[in-house]
């Protein structure tokens, strides 16, 4: 990778974004429209260009460090950032009618231009080369969630949900900057590269460098919804508009997962059996926390973020075991296994692969998820709880199969995308050596699908409570089609995963040292 100090080439797709949001946010100012449609369009059109920009950097083999290593773009940052562009722009295509449905943006399109800024957050993230970069990105997305959150300032609930989000964010930010200061100290170096060196040369205080990598840690939870530091997430997906929960559930999560591999596995990879065992803490208690506590919900946004934090336990099962245990070697499940997964692939590669592959799987089926809460809304309704779903074969059957989609993948059922999602991450827990952790998965998978299935029969087989059999569900034609590409990514990916996975790893070897 060519080294220039200033290559604003590289930096593209976030010159533009900044330049179109900025440009949103003054053409807003002047539209006098009460929909907003003419801002909905502008912002659509700015993520389809920065979308183009980074794909046309990817086509021509662009990569390299500029700004003096605190920006990096490489094979990881391509994929992410490609497919961030396309589920903000999911996102804002499935919450248009809701937004105006509740005259979100009747008084101005914050809506639009806050969610260009908390992409461009998202973006600077996935290519941060430097800790200075990640909390830079860290903190642009996060304000601009935090303005989302309290969007419909009349609301008491979501200005509640705002009022914690930002208090716990604020909270999570200062812990990850001490634990920057901390690394800052114990190397010398800001730059992840640096880092790393300074690491593998055992030339870093180690006291210092572990109580910094605990904070970061901690931090990087926070982001990931991960066990115990998941306390936001129930009250803030229940009390946001369903809109702003779709864009705080989605996109953002491919961000903290590309921060956490920048992280840990490039520059902190000297010292992972130090973390791996926290990680492997946050994992348990993300698979127990999140899916037992989800069995007694009945608000359908807060079983579903309990569902994510169960969901992280497994990505986070899929970053540790990239080290493997001393006994693996000599395990002879293991070797089955290794020789399961091929000769020619590292474990580690496969492992962190499969964190990967986990959360664009998860990120894919999030947006169906929550697209369809969205669609059944409608104004003076909010279609937050399971018994507002019984009856939804009935009054529009495709809507039905597609929550049953959803909904068998991510309880990992066959043949769903979220089947081999989990396989894939239980074969490199296996490989790792981590045998009871493995197994205590696939319990909480089983004690998952009870909740995931009892959306299924509301939506099949209970009757509606109350009279909304005829009440309409008004769905766009974009809507409707992005919907049915949605649910069919979600069957292919299940039955032929092998090219998108092949894809993670990939990413994953051109781009991360370890």
């Amino acid at each position: 990778m060519m080294q220039n100090s200033f290559d604003f080439a590289l930096a593209l797709p976030e010159i533009l974004l900044l330049i179109l949001a900025a440009g949103v946010l003054i053409f807003d100012s002047f539209n006098k429209t009460e929909a907003r449609h003419s801002t909905f369009a502008l912002s659509q059109l700015s993520i389809v260009v920065v979308g183009l920009a980074v794909l046309w950097q990817w086509s021509q083999g662009l990569t390299g460090v500029s700004f003096s290593g605190l920006y990096v773009v490489d094979s990881l940052s391509h994929f992410l950032k490609l497919l961030s562009c396309v589920a903000v722009a999911v996102t804002l295509l499935y919450g248009r009618q809701y937004a105006e449905q509740r005259e979100m943006v009747e008084r101005g399109g914050e809506l639009y231009s806050l969610t260009l800024m908390a992409l461009l957050g998202q973006l600077l993230m996935i290519s941060a080369g430097s800790l200075l970069m990640v909390f830079l990105g860290v903190e642009l997305m996060s304000f601009a969630l935090y303005a989302l959150v309290a969007i419909r300032r009349e609301n008491a609930q979501a200005t509640e949900a705002a009022m914690k989000y930002f208090i716990l964010g604020a909270l999570s930010s200062g812990v990850l900057l001490y634990g920057m200061s901390m690394i800052y100290g114990a190397t010398g170096h800001l730059d992840l590269k640096a880092i790393a060196a300074v690491i593998n040369a055992g030339e870093a205080e180690r006291l210092a460098l572990i109580f910094g990598v605990v904070f970061v840690v901690a931090g990087l939870a926070f982001k990931l919804t991960a066990a115990p530091f998941h306390m936001w997430t129930p009250d803030v997906y229940q009390g946001a508009p369903t809109t702003v929960t779709l864009v705080i559930a989605a996109a953002p999560k491919l961000a903290a997962l590309t921060v956490t591999l920048r992280l840990l596995v490039e520059a902190l990879h000297g010292i992972a059996l130090d973390w791996q065992p926290m990680l492997m803490f946050m994992a348990v208690l993300s698979l127990v926390v999140g899916n037992l506590t989800a069995l007694v919900q009945t608000n359908f946004k807060r079983m579903l973020a309990y569902s994510t934090i169960s969901h992280m336990g497994f990505v986070f099962l899929g970053l540790l075991s990239g080290v493997a245990t001393e006994s693996a070697q000599a395990d002879s499940l293991t070797g089955f296994i290794r020789q399961l997964i091929g000769q020619d692939v590292m474990m580690a590669n496969y492992a962190y692969g499969s964190a990967l592959f986990y959360g664009v799987v998860y990120v894919l089926t999030t947006l169906a998820t929550f697209g369809l809460i969205l669609v059944l809304s409608r104004k003076g309704f909010e279609c937050e709880n399971i018994a507002d779903l019984k009856g939804l074969n009935r009054r529009h059957p495709m809507l039905a199969l597609l929550l049953l989609l959803t909904m068998f993948s991510l309880a990992g059922i066959p043949p769903m995308a979220g089947f081999y999602a989990k396989l894939a991450v239980l074969q490199a827990v296996v490989g790792a050596g981590h045998v009871s952790l493995a197994v205590l998965a696939v319990l909480m998978s089983l004690v998952g699908a009870f909740y995931y299935i009892r959306v299924v029969k509301a939506a099949y087989f209970d009757e509606p409570e109350t009279d909304v059999l005829d009440q309409p569900i008004q769905i766009g034609f974009a809507a409707k089609a992005v919907f049915a590409v949605n649910g069919l990514l979600i069957i292919i990916l299940g039955i032929l995963p092998g090219g998108l996975m092949d894809l993670s790893m990939r990413v994953i070897q051109e781009s991360l040292r370890f």
